[in-house]
C-alpha cells in the first residue's frame, strides 16, 4: 500500500493537505507547523520523505494504531483522529473536511483510512508513506 500526504495549506498554527491511498484521494490531514529550522518538541511536522507504516499497539490510545517509522529525529508518530493542532504532537490527523487550522469528521475519515491500512497490513503488504508538498508547474 502506498499513502501520499501531499501538504498544500500552510499557516503558523497548522499544515494541512491530502491524502491518498494507491493514488486515490481519500481525506484531508492536518499537521503540526512545517520548520525549516530547529524543531520545537510537540509543535513541528515530521520532515519530509518516505516513511514505512506499520500497525502497532499505542500505550497512549490503548489499542493498536498506525506508526509512521524511522521519522528522523521524532518517535511516536501516529496517524489518529483530532481537529487542530492541539490535537497532534507531529502526528498525522484525518479529517473529511477542512478550513484553515481545522479539520473535521475526522473519526469517520480514521476509520475508514484503517480499514484500508489493516487489510493490507493483515495482507503482508509493505506500507509506506511518501510525505512531500504541492509544487506548482
Amino acid at each position: 500500500m502506498r499513502i501520499k500526504l501531499i501538504r498544500d495549506t500552510f499557516t503558523p498554527q497548522s499544515t494541512i493537505g491530502k491524502l491518498f491511498v494507491n493514488e486515490i484521494y481519500e481525506c484531508n490531514s492536518l499537521e503540526d507547523v512545517v520548520r525549516t529550522g530547529q524543531k520545537v518538541y510537540g509543535k513541528t511536522a515530521i520532515p519530509e520523505g518516505v516513511y514505512p507504516v506499520t500497525i502497532d499497539w499505542s500505550n497512549k490510545y490503548q489499542k493498536d494504531m498506525p506508526h509512521v517509522m524511522n521519522v528522523p529525529g521524532f518517535q511516536g508518530i501516529r496517524i489518529h483522529a483530532g481537529n487542530n493542532a492541539d490535537d497532534t504532537e507531529g502526528c498525522i490527523l484525518l479529517g473529511m473536511n477542512r478550513k484553515p487550522d481545522w479539520i473535521g469528521q475526522s473519526k469517520t475519515a480514521f476509520e475508514a483510512f484503517f480499514l484500508k491500512l489493516d487489510a493490507a497490513f493483515e495482507r503482508d503488504e509493505t506500507i509506506t508513506i511518501e510525505v512531500t508538498h504541492e509544487t506548482m508547474d
